[in-house]
């Protein structure tokens, strides 16, 4: 079975994009690896398609530190942003507001642990 292009490596190219187009605005990434999703808590799962079980890789640049913060979401998450999407086309959620407070929470828990 075909499990598909790594995290890692799909995570590098997205770096690689973002500093082509914000330039110094992304200065180094980061993947938040817990099991838990950003957006709810609950586990990180695979979402069922037609093209079988798919991820649901995201980034957000947290412009304070200039770091592209690479993510898993469980399936209910990212379908309640692809419907909420579609019916708001780029509008931002109170689920994006929480996801992205996890995410620097995350990052910031991450760099202290490293001073330990």
């Amino acid at each position: 079975m075909d499990e598909g292009i790594p995290v890692e490596v799909m995570l590098a190219e997205i770096y690689t994009l973002s500093r082509a187009q914000f330039g110094s605005a992304v200065r180094s990434q980061w993947f938040y690896d817990r099991e838990a999703c950003p957006g709810c808590g609950r586990r990180v799962d695979f979402i069922k398609s037609p093209k079988g079980d798919q991820l649901s890789l995201n980034t957000f640049i947290y412009r304070k530190r200039g770091v592209l913060i690479g993510y898993l979401l469980c399936s209910r998450c990212a379908k309640k942003i692809h419907r909420d999407a579609k019916r708001n086309p780029g509008r931002e959620t109170a689920r994006h507001a929480a996801i992205e407070a996890n995410l620097i929470k995350g990052y910031h828990d991450h760099m202290n642990s490293l001073d330990a």
